[in-house]
This record gives structure tokens, sequence and C-alpha cells, in this order.
């Protein structure tokens, strides 16, 4: 595989001398191998494996104007793409633009690539605007986000570090230090679930804050935000109020919901740079899903982070040398669910990484990730170029 690494151009204020002209596009990405070892408690043994690659360019017309793609390439072979509608479930894309597409689809083997980022950006003195596929990340906390309408997801996906995007138009207007207003619209094929939204995010005495109203889904929303820190422990937080449209949605009745979430972390420092973080999700009215591999698998929405009224989620973190580091997890459900997890990244030279990753997922009986309990093993390989 070639591997091109661009140099980012600066704006045009005239030739200084000695010094050769920076190309005006950037072109980099990473190839990953994974393999998952799932371990049913009262089923079957099964191995997937993964090959992964990214490809993100970028193209900047002047100092205003640029272009920007990134491209998902996956070939996935194992126990999992035997089942029936696998291939379906991989290649779906929920997006107003379907920029997914399965080249091959097979009995045991399923590739597929996507585009998760195609927009145009443009930006003059306080003004930006852009429109096409892109992430908007209205989120505050770190974990659990009821603000981030447009681009949630699930805390236990750690392969897909840049998230999913949106199809969108997005304009912004800068207020002054760390102020703006922001505007999107992000249209849906079926015209009752697109949405739109306004945001005023600001600052006050050292605090980051945010309001926003507008409309996510079938829901209307009224939401806010803060982060900051409280002596050294960083505090962030986030509230939304959803009240559907309708009264049901395809037989599923709807009812308002109120969405908060609050978090903490605290770097302790030292020879291993010790991290902390907690944090609890509140939802008033939740959703139950039929089972646990739906939950886990689903696209999720700002309103359906959790499947229980409270939720609480703890981590610790440590260096074990300069190159490796270990993260350890756990979250409790309401119900009885609780998710146990543990990761190590070991950094194995500049552009290559290797990460281990255990989750066990389990509860009391009849809770939902007790009903099918698992233990999952992760390895992956990142080669970055």
């Amino acid at each position: 595989m070639l591997a091109i690494v661009a140099m980012l151009s600066l704006p045009a204020v005239g030739q200084i001398p000695g010094l050769a002209p920076e190309k005006n596009w950037g072109l980099g990405g990473y190839v990953k191998y994974m393999a998952t070892a799932t371990i049913p408690d009262e089923a079957s043994n099964s191995l997937d494996h993964l090959i992964h690659h990214r490809l993100n360019y970028e193209y900047r017309f002047n100092d205003k104007l640029r272009f920007n793609l990134g491209m998902r390439n996956r070939l996935l072979f194992g126990d999992s793409a035997e089942l029936a509608g696998y291939g379906d479930l991989i290649g779906y894309d929920p997006g107003y633009m379907d920029l997914s597409k399965n080249w091959l689809d097979k009995t045991g083997v399923v590739g597929n690539s996507q585009f998760d980022r195609l927009y145009l950006d443009w930006r003059r003195n306080d003004w930006q605007f852009r429109g096409g596929r892109f992430r908007i990340n209205w989120g505050m906390a770190t974990l659990w986000n009821p603000n981030d309408l447009f681009n949630s997801y699930s805390i236990y996906d750690f392969d897909y570090e840049e998230r999913p995007g949106s199809d969108a138009i997005f304009v912004s207007k800068k207020l002054g230090y760390a102020s703006s207003v922001d505007l999107v619209y992000s249209p849906n094929n079926d015209s009752e679930l697109t949405s739109y939204a306004g945001r005023y995010l600001f600052n006050y005495q050292g605090w980051d804050a945010q309001l926003l109203v507008g409309k996510s889904g079938l829901d209307q929303v009224i939401g806010g935000g803060f982060a900051g820190d409280i002596k050294g422990a960083g505090l962030r937080g986030e509230l939304s109020w959803f009240d559907p449209t309708q009264d049901e949605w395809q037989g599923a009745e709807l009812a308002t919901a109120v969405v908060g979430s609050l978090e903490m972390d605290y770097s302790f420092g030292g020879q291993r740079n010790w991290m902390g973080r907690t944090a609890m999700l509140y939802i008033s009215n939740p959703q139950k899903p039929t089972n646990a591999i739906a939950f886990l698998n689903l696209p999720l929405t700002a309103r359906t982070l959790s499947f229980t009224e409270f939720t609480w989620y703890g981590d610790v973190s440590f260096d074990i040398s300069a190159l490796s580091r270990v993260t350890l997890s756990t979250t409790y459900y309401q119900d009885g669910s609780y998710f146990i997890g543990a990761s190590n990244s070991y950094s194995l030279a500049d552009d290559w990484q290797l990460m281990t990753v255990l989750q066990r997922f389990d509860g009391t009986g009849h809770s939902l990730f007790g009903k099918s309990a698992s233990t999952l093993l992760f390895a992956q390989l990142k080669w970055s170029y």
C-alpha cells in the first residue's frame, strides 16, 4: 500500500526564499486488523475477523475553502458473517445520502465501502459554512451526551474512533471569546424524521456552557450543558428534554423524556499518570430494546443512550510504561445488568499500535445483559500512514 504524507499549506503570502512551495492537499489514514472472540455462557463460541482501511483526504482551494473526504473500507469474515442479514446490517447507511456499498456479500464474508465524511467547508472572518456529510459534536461530556442530537454512539464501540457523520448544512457565527451561534439542518428521506437545531455556546468565568433548541427526529428538544473544573477535577453535565411530535411511531408508543448526564474526572498524576472518571446517566422514560444484541448494535439516539432510568459508570487508567497504558472500566444498569472492561494500548513503533480489549456483559437472571451473558476478547493491530 502506498503511503503518502502531505504537509498542510499556508495562506499565499508570497514566496519565501529557500522554502519550497507546500502542497494544497493532504492524504492519510490507517489500516487495522482486528480479531474478535465471542464466548457466550450458553451458546457456542465464535471468531470474527476485520480488516479495516481508512482514507482521509483534504483539498484546500485557498485559505477559506476546502474539501474533505473520509472513506472506510472493511472486509469482515468469520462466524458472524454466516448469519442471515449480516450483509444488510453492515451495508446500512442511515443518512439522507446512501454512501455505503457492499462490494462483496457472501456467506461468511462481507466487503463494504462507505463515505462517512464528504463535505465543503468555507470560512471567512467570524463566519463558517459547511455542507455535506460530517460529524456534528455538540456534546460537552466525554461519555454520555444527551446534547449530541445528531451523532450519538455506543460507549462500547472502541473500533470507530472517528464516529459517524450526519448529512447536514451547518452555519456558525463567532460572537467573541469561546462564544458562537450554530445552526444545523439535517434532512431525512422521511420528512417526519428531519432534524434541525440551534445552539448558543458561551463562556462564563472559565466555564463553557451551551443552550440548544430544535427538533431531533420525532422529538422537539430543549437542552443545555456545561464543562469546567473544580480544584483540578473536571466537571461536565448535559440535560435535554424530548417531546415527541407524534403519539406513536411504527406501532410503538412515544412519550416525553428527560435525559441528563453528569461526569467528573481527575488526574492524579505521578509516575504512572493515574486518572479516574465517573459518570451517571438519567432517563426519565427509558425505552427497553428487544434484546442485548439489538441495544449493542443498532444506532442509538440521544434519548436511547441506556435502557434503564439510572445508569452508572466508572473507570481508572494508568501507564505501565511510556509506551503502554491500561484502562479498567465498569457500567451498572438499574435492571441488574453490568459491564466490565479492560483494555491495553501499546505503541509498537511511531506508526504502529497494538490494542487488546476484554469486555464482559452480564447481570442478574432477568436483566437484559444477564439473559445473554457473554465475554468478548479483541486484539487489534493498527498501522497509520
